[in-house]
């Protein structure tokens, strides 16, 4: 029982499971907002509900664990990296290849089983959540393709509901991608110097670090300005409009935090965002109620 919990905890560890608290709440606001829309209901029902979160678990250990295994070359000599389970030998190579390839297919028969666009959807999402992991090697702006990579959660949420894209979770979906990409940009700050040494491609080791926080602040306020437009596409009320200055106000300090101690950017990273995620799908939802 006892060796379980360690192999349990090695594949926490190699696909980092806390951070799922950046995608599930978007994707689960697109489809409480479809669902109030074609349903009158927020409530989608078991059966969605299940798959939905099937779905999004095993897209997101998918991507973490194609990540990690790509990157085994790179990680094992950045020293805050070195003890990530791929590199120091905790989970081995055909193990992860094994991990990767059951969370693609059954990514892939969990789409088959929610409607035909979801399948259809399936692969190409592989592909896309698969990319982010191979720009840095050719071009600095796989902070981007990391912003697309989280920004399909909402695409697939509304898919799962209503099998179409109405333009409101694309302007959600647009904001999610600018949200993600933005603290991407400050949390790869603390690899810049790693990865010119090492000849790897980010916008922090190409432009610095001053540009880097520019173009990070860039980003958050396209994400508030495309959240805005949702909110005003897709009709919705007060609540709504909370959520959005809720936003705005969390990414403030999080710059704020960055710029004035470095060595803070975890908590940046990850708590504040986390809350942000968790904070904007409840102020959905009561304003859906």
């Amino acid at each position: 029982m006892q060796q379980l919990w360690l192999k349990l905890k090695d594949i926490s560890d190699l696909i980092v499971f806390k951070h799922s608290v950046f995608a599930l709440p978007f994707i689960f606001t697109a489809m409480i907002v479809s669902s109030k829309a074609i349903n009158g209901s927020m409530w989608f029902g078991f059966k969605l509900f299940i798959l939905g979160l099937l779905a999004a678990v095993s897209a997101r250990n998918f991507a973490m664990a194609f990540n990690r295994y790509a990157d085994r070359d790179i990680d094992k000599y950045n020293p805050r990296t070195a003890n990530r389970p791929s590199v120091d030998g905790r989970i081995g190579t055909k193990n992860m290849q094994l991990f990767i390839a059951l969370n693609a297919l059954i990514f892939i028969v969990v789409a088959y089983m929610i409607n035909d666009l979801a399948f259809y959807l399936s692969v190409p999402i592989l592909i896309i959540l698969g990319g982010y992991s191979l720009f840095k090697r050719f071009s600095p702006y796989a902070h981007l393709v990391l912003g697309v990579s989280l920004g399909l959660a909402p695409i697939a949420g509304v898919v799962a509901i209503q099998e179409s894209i109405p333009m409101w979770s694309v302007l959600l979906s647009i904001g999610v991608m600018y949200w993600v990409a933005g603290f991407d940009l400050l949390y790869s700050l603390q690899d810049m110097e790693y990865d010119k040494a090492n000849g790897l491609f980010s916008i922090p080791s190409r432009f610095g670090q001053d540009a880097t926080f520019f173009i990070s602040r860039l980003f958050h306020a396209q994400t508030v300005l495309f959240w805005l437009l949702f909110v005003i596409n897709a009709e919705l009320g007060f609540f709504a409009y909370v959520g959005v200055v809720v936003a705005a106000v969390v990414l403030f300090f999080e710059h704020r935090i960055v710029l004035k101690d470095f060595s803070k950017i975890d908590r940046a990273f990850f708590t504040l965002n986390g809350y942000l995620g968790v904070i904007f799908f409840v102020l959905i939802f009561l304003d859906r109620i």
